[in-house]
């Protein structure tokens, strides 16, 4: 089962702001998110690890 992040919780996993993970988002940098509701985004887990390990 997928589990999934909110913006709050990509930002504390990356030690950046929120405004930041919209920006990566924005540029690319971040995997797409998915939009679950007009006011609920949200990212997979294992998408934001990977992430994680190609910055190593």
């Amino acid at each position: 089962m997928e589990k999934f992040l909110r913006v709050k919780d990509v930002a504390e996993m990356l030690s950046i702001g929120q405004s930041t993970v919209w920006l990566y988002t924005k540029t690319g940098k971040l995997p797409k998110p998915i939009k679950l509701s007009p006011g609920v985004t949200v990212w997979k887990l294992s998408e934001i690890e990977q992430f994680m390990s190609s910055l190593k």
